[in-house]
């Protein structure tokens, strides 16, 4: 199959394209590069053993799209491209609706135009917003807590309505909880550019001397230990999911949501701990305020997805906190 990755040169972008590439598809990169940088395509291409077509270009260039997906002709699309930080899109809402909820508008206007009908979404579980029961299911009533949480809920019901319009649509929406970890190679892994800003790529700087400690938004939540608890699941894990998302729309039709998640929940002083005996560092922190727009737990039901397409999370927290090191050791010494 022909598939195009939007954000293909990302974190969970790049992962899926050497997922997908091993499995015999044909992959495309698309990409402006404002959170990655074009020297991935040399490591996933050093991992697989072949180059990947690139192009670079944002999601709102709908011509630019339509050219691409006619060029290489494409069969489906996984679309990742977007901005994705909480506390970025309490302050910058309209850079988010536009990145996000534009983007994607454009992306289905070429796609549309091209016949191109099979469709991956990069969604998330802050769709969920304030959980009312967990572990999260798919049956959940969906929400927002912040301008993030609320694109992605938007670009949801507008694939919905879209796949309701026209049977010959195959859209899964893809609930992420919180992707962390590396590829086993070290090559490729979470290296944003700037100030990290998830979780496991800020502790791993902080283990790595970059930076002095963490802040810890928040240490008063209605948790085990006080900080916040999440869903955290290995890139890899992730990656295998989207290929088999993808195989699953090759045999039905319509929108459907699923979540990829664990079903297990660790708290922020667990992930640090866990990492501190990865890395054999100590990750020094401080306790700061909660952050606009965070809830205090959220973790998975992950049931449909076997359900579904027979996927699970099958690696560990100690796999993705020993695969984070190992990639941050390879950016110190100038891997990435």
């Amino acid at each position: 199959m022909n598939v195009l990755l939007t954000g293909g040169t990302g974190y969970i972008g790049s992962h899926t394209a050497v997922v997908l590439s091993q499995l015999g598809h044909e992959v495309v990169l698309y990409d402006n590069l404002s959170n990655s940088s074009d020297a991935v395509l040399e490591k996933i291409a050093q991992i697989v053993g072949q180059d990947f077509p690139f192009v670079r270009g944002d999601v709102r260039d709908t011509e630019l799209l339509r050219n691409t997906l006619a060029s290489h002709s494409m069969d489906a699309v996984i679309h990742f491209a977007g901005l994705k930080a909480v506390g970025e899109s309490v302050a910058k809402p309209v850079d988010y609706y536009a990145n996000n909820v534009q983007g994607t508008i454009s992306l289905l206007q070429a796609m549309q135009a091209q016949q191109v009908k099979s469709l991956v979404f990069s969604s998330s579980a802050t769709v969920y917003g304030q959980p009312q029961y967990l572990p999260l299911d798919e049956n959940h009533p969906t929400s927002a807590t912040n301008p993030y949480g609320r694109s992605k809920l938007y670009i949801e019901e507008m694939l919905k309505d879209v796949a309701s319009s026209d049977h010959g649509w195959r859209i899964a929406c893809l609930r992420y909880f919180n992707p962390v970890g590396a590829h086993q190679s070290g090559l490729i892994g979470e290296n944003p550019n700037g100030l990290p800003n998830n979780l496991m790529p800020y502790i791993a700087q902080v283990a790595a001397g970059q930076r002095s400690e963490l802040g810890v938004f928040g240490d008063d939540y209605p948790t085990n230990d006080g900080t916040g608890v999440r869903d955290y699941i290995h890139v890899m894990d992730l990656a295998e999911g989207h290929a088999a998302a993808l195989d699953f729309l090759t045999k039905t039709t319509g929108w459907h949501a699923i979540n990829l998640g664990t079903g297990k929940g660790y708290s922020v002083l667990e992930m640090v701990g866990a990492f501190e005996r990865a890395s054999s560092r100590k990750v020094p922190y401080r306790m700061t305020s909660r952050r606009a727009g965070d809830v205090a737990e959220c973790y998975a039901n992950p049931k449909r997805a076997g359900e579904l397409f027979k996927w699970t999370a099958r690696r560990s927290l100690d796999d993705m906190c020993a695969s984070t090191w190992r990639f941050q050791q390879s950016v110190e010494l100038g891997g990435s």
